[in-house]
């Protein structure tokens, strides 16, 4: 399963309701995954390819690598 590297989000899941006639009649397992992106990111002074949720990559728990830091 596919699992951001920063907090451990992975996919979870939960139930999808089937509505009719006003009351649930049936449930059925779905899976809600994260928003996964793969990025090269500077890890302990070298670059990788990880893969990180959206909500780190905006809140800059993970610094991207520069594209000087790629080429040395």
């Amino acid at each position: 399963m596919a699992k951001c590297v920063i907090c451990g989000k992975e996919t979870s899941f939960g139930n999808q309701l089937s509505i009719t006639r006003s009351h649930i009649s049936k449930r059925t397992v779905r899976p809600v995954k994260p928003n996964l992106r793969t990025v090269k990111a500077e890890i302990n002074g070298e670059v990788k390819k990880v893969s990180v949720c959206a909500k780190c990559l905006r809140s800059g728990k993970i610094k991207r690598a520069s594209k000087t830091t790629e080429n040395a």
